[in-house]
C-alpha cells in the first residue's frame, strides 16, 4: 500500500481545516462555550458542540438527525462567500444568555437548549437562511426567499415581518460586496429587548447580470448572478427597523458626507452599509461613501428613523475598519477605528488608544468593563491583549504565533496557532479551565520554514529548503509562492496550510520563498497604501528584491532558475511577474487570476484603482490582459469554470490577448471548481501538476 502524500492528506482534510474547533461563543455568565467542530481531521460534517464544566459534550450531530439533502441557494452563496469546506452545522446563533441555540440543516429549522441538548425541529413554511433568536429566546429571526421572517420558538406563530417588493430584493440578506470585500454576512439584528429587528433591505435592480455556465455540462442552464464590477451600479442598500408588532420605521440615511476629501476622483455618495447594530438604546450603523474616503458612524432613532452622526471618519487614500468596531462599553464608551497613520482603537470616553506602532487586526468584544482585541507589534506575530480604565493594556499571550480570542464573563477562550501547532485553551479568571480538543491531523511534511528580514524595506519572508539538503551540496532553483495582497499574509509562525504545502515543494529539490510585500496588512496605514493607484509593481518589485536579497544571504539559491506560482491574488502576482520582470522570473503558475480588473468587484477594486472611467490609467498599468504581448517566459493559467468570484471570463480573455500576441502559454480549466479548490482528485492533482510544470519549465534553462 502506498503511502499517503502530502498532496493527497492536503486534499482529504481540506486543507487541514477539518477537526478544527471554531466559531466560539461565550455565555455572559462564563459558564458556556459553543462551538463547532467535525468528529475528525477528515469528516466534513460539522457537529455543534459545548463545553462546560472542564468537559465536551455533543449537542447535535446533523447524521443522528438524518438532515441532509440540498440547501437554500442563499446559503449555498453564504458559504461560497465565507469559503465554507465542510457541511452539517457550519454556523449558529444563540440567545443573549447562550441557552436557546438556533441553527440550519438543509434549509430546516432547529433549536436545541444547552441545559437539555436535545435538538428539535422547528415548522417554518419555507426553507431557513441565517437563524437568529431573540434576546430572550422567545422568537427566532430567519430568511426564506428573501423575506425576513420571524417564528416563536416553541414552533408557533411563523409569520412574514418584511417581504420582497420584487424579484431582485430581498430582506435580511447581504449583497456580493457586503459579503466578498467588505466581510459583513450579517444582515439583521435583534434589539435588546427583542421587540424589534435592524434589516438591511437589498435592491439588485441596478446591478449588472452575469452568467456562469458549466462547460463539462452542456445540458444544465447557466447559472445568473448579480455582480458589480468595478464603474458599474451597486446594490442600493437601505435600512429599516421592522417589529414584532407589525410596525416598520424607515431609517433615514444620509445621500452623502460633507467635508469630504479631495481627490483625482471623489463621489461622496453614501452606497455601502459597513455595519449595523444595537447598542443599548439605539441602533447604530456605519455608512461609507463610493470612493472609501468618508464615513459616517450614525445613532438611529428607533421610532423616527432620524439619524444623527457621532463621527465622521476621514482618509486621504481609504478608509479600512477594524472588524468587531465600532463597540462599546460602560467605561470605555465607544471603541472607534483609527486611522492616523496606523491602524488602532480609539476609547472615546477616555480618549485613549492604542500604543504607537501596534497594528489592530480585529475587536475581539468586551467582558466585565474589559475589552479584547487581537493585535501586532510585530509582522509575524498576532497576539491578544485586554485594556480597561484602570489597569491599561495587557498582553495575554506571549508563545509566538497567530493568537485568537472569543470572551464572556470571566471567561477567556484561547485559539492559538503557533509553529508547533493548534491548541484552544479555556480561561476563568486568567486561570486554566480545560481545553477544548482540536482533531485536525497533522501535516505528514513538517515544515521548517526559516523566517527572514530582506532588503532595505525590511520584507518579512520564509524560506523552505529541502528536509536533506546540505549547504553547499548544489545549487536550488527556486519557487517563489507569495500571496502579497491586501487582507491576508502568508509569512507568519503558525502552523498554517502553505507551510507544509510549501515544504513539500521544497523537499522537491527547491527553495522555496514566500513574501509578504507592500499592499499586506499588519504593518502600518503607510505599508498598506502604498499600492494605492498602482496595484501591481510594487508588489512584484518587492517579491524581485526579496529573491535577490535571499540569495545574497543563501548562495545555494539559483537566481537563474525562479519560478513563481499563486492563487487569486497571488496567480495575478506570479503572471504579472513574468509579464514585467522576465530577468527575475523564468515560470509561473498563475491560479484564479483576476487579469481585467476592471471585471472584479466595485469595492474591492475602487478602493485601491479608483474608478475606471475617472482613471483608466491605473487599470490599463495594472491589468495583464493589456500586457500579454510581454510574455516570454513559460505560464500555465488555472482556474475554476464555476468561479463567481473571480470569473472564468478573467483567464479567458488573458489567454486570447496571449494568443492575439502569438504567446504561448498552457491553461487548466477545472470543471465545476469554484474559487475555493478543494476537492480531492483536483487540489492534490493540481500540486503535482504545478510542479511538473515548474520542472520542466527550468529544466529548459541554462544552469
Amino acid at each position: 500500500m502506498t503511502a499517503e502524500d502530502l498532496p493527497l492528506q492536503f486534499a482529504r482534510t481540506k486543507r487541514f481545516s477539518l477537526g478544527v474547533p471554531r466559531g466560539f461563543t461565550v455565555s455572559p455568565d462564563g459558564e458556556r462555550v459553543l462551538f463547532v467542530r467535525t468528529a475528525s481531521g477528515r469528516s466534513t460534517t460539522g457537529l455543534l458542540w459545548l463545553h462546560e464544566n472542564g468537559g465536551e459534550r455533543l449537542l447535535a450531530d446533523p447524521l443522528a438527525l438524518g438532515a441532509d439533502g440540498e440547501v437554500p441557494e442563499a446559503e449555498r452563496i453564504r458559504r461560497e462567500r465565507a469559503r465554507e469546506t465542510s457541511g452539517g452545522i457550519v454556523s449558529y446563533a444563540t440567545d443573549t444568555a447562550v441557552r436557546l441555540v438556533a441553527f440550519a440543516l438543509a434549509g430546516a429549522l432547529w433549536t436545541v437548549r444547552t441545559d437539555e441538548g436535545v435538538p428539535r425541529p422547528i415548522p417554518t413554511r419555507g426553507p431557513v437562511v441565517a437563524p437568529r433568536p431573540s434576546p430572550d429566546g422567545t422568537h427566532i429571526a430567519y430568511v426564506s426567499e428573501g423575506a425576513l421572517w420571524v417564528v416563536r420558538a416553541d414552533g408557533t406563530g411563523d409569520r412574514a415581518l418584511a417581504e420582497p417588493e420584487g424579484p431582485e430584493i430581498t430582506y435580511g440578506l447581504s449583497d456580493h460586496v457586503s459579503s466578498e470585500s467588505l466581510e459583513r454576512t450579517r444582515s439583521f439584528w435583534w434589539s435588546p429587548d427583542g421587540s424589534a429587528l435592524l434589516v438591511v433591505r437589498v435592491d439588485n435592480t441596478p446591478v449588472q447580470q452575469w452568467y456562469i455556465s458549466d462547460p463539462a455540462h452542456p445540458e444544465r442552464p447557466p447559472r445568473a448572478v448579480r455582480y458589480p464590477a468595478a464603474g458599474t451600479a451597486n446594490a442600493r442598500l437601505s435600512l429599516h427597523v421592522v417589529g414584532l408588532d407589525g410596525g416598520r420605521v424607515d431609517v433615514a440615511l444620509p445621500e452623502k458626507a460633507e467635508s469630504h476629501p479631495d481627490g483625482e476622483w471623489t463621489d461622496p455618495a453614501f452606497e455601502y452599509v459597513v455595519h449595523a447594530g444595537w447598542s443599548e438604546a439605539a441602533p447604530l450603523t456605519v455608512v461609507q461613501t463610493r470612493d472609501q474616503r468618508s464615513a459616517y458612524l450614525l445613532r438611529v432613532d428607533p421610532a423616527t428613523g432620524a439619524t444623527t452622526t457621532l463621527h465622521h471618519l476621514k482618509d486621504a487614500a481609504w478608509l479600512e475598519f477594524v472588524p468587531g468596531t465600532p463597540a462599546s462599553t460602560t467605561a470605555t464608551g465607544l471603541v472607534l477605528t483609527t486611522q492616523e497613520g496606523t491602524r488602532g482603537l480609539l476609547m472615546t470616553a477616555t480618549g485613549v488608544r492604542t500604543p504607537e506602532g501596534m497594528y489592530v487586526h480585529e475587536l475581539l468584544g468586551t467582558a466585565g468593563g474589559r475589552l479584547y482585541f487581537m493585535a501586532a507589534e510585530e509582522p509575524t506575530e498576532a497576539h491578544v491583549w485586554s485594556y480597561d480604565p484602570g489597569s491599561g493594556f495587557a498582553r495575554l499571550t506571549d508563545e509566538p504565533g497567530v493568537h485568537h480570542a472569543a470572551v464572556g464573563g470571566g471567561t477567556v477562550v484561547l485559539d492559538s496557532l503557533t509553529p508547533d501547532g493548534r491548541t484552544v485553551t479555556v480561561l476563568r479568571d486568567g486561570v486554566p479551565a480545560g481545553r477544548i480538543q482540536v482533531l485536525a491531523e497533522r501535516p505528514v511534511t513538517r515544515p521548517r520554514p526559516r523566517f527572514l528580514t530582506l532588503g532595505e524595506r525590511e520584507l518579512r519572508a520564509a524560506l523552505y529548503l529541502p528536509e536533506s539538503y546540505e549547504p553547499g551540496a548544489r545549487r536550488l532553483p527556486v519557487i517563489v509562492h507569495s500571496y502579497s495582497g491586501p487582507g491576508a499574509q502568508k509569512v507568519v509562525k503558525a502552523a498554517m496550510w502553505h507551510h507544509p504545502v510549501n515544504q513539500w515543494f521544497a523537499d522537491q529539490g527547491f527553495a522555496v520563498l514566500a513574501v509578504d510585500g507592500r499592499g499586506t496588512p499588519g504593518r502600518d496605514r503607510a505599508w498598506e497604501t502604498a499600492i494605492h493607484g498602482d496595484q501591481l509593481m510594487p508588489v512584484i518589485e518587492d517579491q524581485a528584491d526579496a529573491v535577490r536579497a535571499a540569495a545574497e544571504l543563501f548562495p545555494e539559491l539559483d537566481t537563474g532558475r525562479v519560478a513563481i506560482r499563486g492563487w487569486s491574488f497571488g496567480g495575478y502576482l506570479a503572471a504579472g511577474a513574468v509579464l514585467h520582470r522576465p530577468d527575475v522570473f523564468h515560470a509561473a503558475v498563475a491560479g484564479a487570476a483576476p487579469t481585467d480588473l476592471r471585471l472584479y468587484d466595485t469595492h474591492w477594486k475602487e478602493r485601491f484603482l479608483g474608478h475606471p472611467d475617472v482613471q483608466p490609467d491605473h487599470y490599463e498599468r495594472c491589468s495583464l490582459v493589456a500586457h500579454a504581448h510581454k510574455l516570454t517566459r513559460p505560464l500555465m493559467l488555472v482556474h475554476g469554470m464555476a468561479d463567481d468570484n473571480v470569473a472564468p471570463a478573467h483567464m479567458l480573455r488573458f489567454s486570447a490577448a496571449l494568443l492575439a500576441a502569438g504567446r504561448p502559454h498552457t491553461v487548466l480549466p477545472l470543471a465545476g471548481e469554484t474559487h475555493l479548490v478543494a476537492q480531492e482528485g483536483v487540489i492534490d492533482t493540481l500540486l503535482r501538476l504545478d510542479l511538473d510544470f515548474i520542472k520542466k519549465s527550468l529544466d529548459h534553462r541554462t544552469v
